[in-house]
C-alpha cells in the first residue's frame, strides 16, 4: 500500500510530461506531413549520368 503512495505521483508526473512532450511536437509541426516522406523515396528523380566521350579516354597498354 506504501508503494501506491510513491507510484501515483510519478504516474502523474509522467502523463504531463508525455501530454507535454506531444503538444510541443503537434506545436512545432511534426504531424504536419506525414505521407511526404513515403512518397519522395519512390520518385526518383535523379538524372542519368552523361554518356562517356571514347575519344577522351586513354587508350588501352
Amino acid at each position: 500500500m506504501e508503494s501506491l503512495y510513491l507510484l501515483i505521483p510519478f504516474s502523474i508526473l509522467l502523463i504531463f510530461i508525455i501530454g507535454g512532450l506531444f503538444w510541443w511536437a503537434t506545436r512545432s509541426g511534426q504531424f504536419d506531413d506525414l505521407e511526404g516522406p513515403g512518397h519522395r523515396i519512390l520518385m526518383d528523380d535523379d538524372k542519368p549520368a552523361p554518356p562517356s566521350d571514347p575519344a577522351r579516354q586513354r587508350p588501352p597498354r
